[in-house]
């Protein structure tokens, strides 16, 4: 369990620098959910599937193709859909197909060669809740400080003047 603990960390690392480093949204997009996905596979071999399935199908999942959805849809110049063109050479597919690769075979072998008695001890829903609200209640509150911030940011950035 060790092993893909350290597989998935490295993973993780290499699609967020990744997800940074691109200057495509689309891909650097497309970088993170798969740096989401790891981190879903290390909360899993950490003792805490609730939380990996939450960061799989909130995050990954549903938050992430929103993002996805909407920067393909406001891409919608003529230098755009030139770039566009130039995804379909299948060079440019090969790091990330090697990244998905390297993620499902972890995952398989978590699901199907050992099963949670690797881990030292599982973690319920009702002792994350418990924690967050209770010992680290103050990273929670500077938590929703940054996104709230981030919120403000954002629609500064974005707003037109009149």
């Amino acid at each position: 369990m060790i092993i893909v603990f350290y597989a998935a960390a490295g993973l993780t690392l290499l699609t967020t620098a990744a997800a940074i480093t691109r200057a495509n949204p689309v891909h650097a997009l497309l970088f993170f959910v798969l740096s989401l996905i790891g981190m879903g596979v290390i909360f899993f071999t950490m003792g805490a599937p609730f939380a990996a399935a939450l960061e799989i199908i909130v995050y990954a999942g549903a938050i992430m193709v929103l993002f996805l959805f909407v920067v393909m849809m406001l891409s919608l110049d003529i230098a755009a859909k030139r770039r566009e063109t130039g995804w379909m050479i299948h060079s440019v597919w090969i790091v990330p197909l090697v990244l998905v690769a390297g993620l499902g075979i972890e995952l398989v072998r978590v699901f199907l060669g050992s099963s949670a008695t690797g881990v030292e001890r599982i973690v319920s829903p009702q002792e994350v809740g418990l924690r967050l609200f209770t010992t680290d209640l103050s990273a929670v509150e500077l938590a929703s400080i940054l996104l709230l911030t981030g919120l403000i940011g954002a629609f500064h950035l974005g707003r037109k003047d009149r």
